[in-house]
């Protein structure tokens, strides 16, 4: 079994930056990719970035890459994602998700955070 929980949420302004941890408990955490997704209210949860198991493999959404950074300290049992130049469609939950493969399919997903909600307004 792996814990995740997120944290970091919050109220910012458009074009402001917020960076969000996901803490891990459990099982070695640097054996697992790391992924972050993202629900929006009436919306699909949908895929955000992903770090392989070591930090040397990331992929971004189209949305947000170029604004988003996802990175992990395994030392740390930490992962990040660190959003700059926030817009109002970033509003959603923010997800973190732990798999034994590097993916963008959250199928393969096995363990989830319980989320924490980012809002950007005007």
């Amino acid at each position: 079994q792996v814990q995740l929980v997120e944290s970091g949420g919050g109220l910012v302004q458009t074009g402001g930056s917020l960076r969000l941890s996901c803490a891990a408990s459990g099982r070695t955490f640097s054996r697992y990719a790391v992924g972050w997704f993202r629900q929006a209210p009436g919306k699909e949860r949908e895929f955000v970035s992903a770090i392989n198991w070591s930090g040397g493999n990331t992929y971004y959404a189209d949305s947000v890459r170029g604004r988003f950074t996802i990175s992990r300290d395994n030392a740390k049992n930490t992962a990040y994602l660190q959003m700059n130049s926030l817009k109002p469609e970033d509003t959603a939950v923010y997800y973190c998700a732990a798999s034994g493969l590097f993916s963008l399919q959250q199928g393969t997903y096995d363990y989830w955070g319980q989320g924490t909600q980012v809002t950007v307004t005007v």
